[in-house]
């Protein structure tokens, strides 16, 4: 199966469940290496469908301060887009099952090789992309390389976005579109922003793909109201700001409540590969 399908077969499990995907996010290497595996295991094992994968970048412009900051302590441990691939190829051969993006920006996969980066993540098991300052516009090598490979492209819209360009956008689109919920950067917010449902409502006239909807998202209400409009829903600040809170040693055990918390759901099990 390729990354594409695994990613739209978790989208269409979630819908059959009659709940949104929940997508979780969290920087490779964060707060260190070794923690990373226990922590993408304690994401699905809290009720994960998908798991983005942070690959650690010095700039990254569209994060607030909470994933910047997991940026940079990953950055000072050293960890590059080959070890990100490596974590996520080390776990694939343990059986874990969850489909993988990884998240990022354009220059640790330019630097690598659009090409390399695309076979390397078929070989580890990494199921797509979402690079954040890459628009489908400017990706048609990227993009070509994702196909050829079966692995996922995910592209953002945004509120500002035109309609003429969120039908271009999803048009290089084939497990989802990734719909920013806010003209600003990640990070927890008491309350969704107003216009939403009539945000989505022009993506979805303009793509049959399911819609997930990140930037924001820290609490079960969210998650519950979300799911009236989008068939996925993101989360990635509070995540990390989760994994603060605890001490090292007992950040798996943190993310994996506060991910039950937010998915309503306990005791979920690991698909088998």
């Amino acid at each position: 199966m390729t990354g594409s399908a695994r990613i739209r077969e978790a989208f269409r499990a979630a819908k059959e469940a009659g709940r949104p995907a929940f997508i979780a996010y969290v920087t490779a290497g964060y707060p260190s290496p070794a923690a990373t595996p226990q922590i993408l295991r304690a994401l699905a094992e809290g009720g994960a469908d998908v798991i983005e994968l942070g690959v650690p970048f010095s700039d990254p412009l569209a994060d607030g301060a909470t994933i910047q900051h997991a940026n940079e302590v990953a950055l000072r441990h050293g960890v590059t887009i080959e070890d990100t691939f490596r974590m996520v190829e080390e776990l694939r051969s343990e059986g874990f099952a969850t489909p993988i993006l990884l998240m990022g920006y354009y220059n640790p996969i330019l630097a690598f090789g659009e090409a390399r980066a695309a076979a390397r993540a078929a070989e580890a098991g990494v199921d797509g992309f979402i690079v954040v300052d890459l628009p489908p516009e400017e990706a048609e090598g990227f993009l070509s390389e994702c196909r050829r490979t079966g692995r996922s492209f995910v592209p953002l819209v945004a509120p500002t976005t035109s309609d003429e360009r969120i039908g271009r956008i999803a048009a290089a689109a084939d497990s989802f579109l990734y719909c920013v919920s806010v003209t600003g950067t990640t990070g927890a917010r008491q309350e969704l922003p107003p216009g939403l449902e009539e945000f989505l409502a022009r993506v979805r006239a303009r793509t049959e793909l399911p819609l997930a909807v990140g930037f924001g998202i820290s609490r079960r209400e969210h998650v519950l109201a979300l799911g009236r409009l989008a068939d996925g829903v993101v989360v990635g600040s509070a995540i990390i700001a989760a994994i603060d809170a605890a001490p090292e040693a007992g950040a798996a055990a943190q993310v994996r409540r506060y991910v039950e918390e937010l998915t309503g759901r306990k005791g979920h099990e690991v698909s088998g590969p």
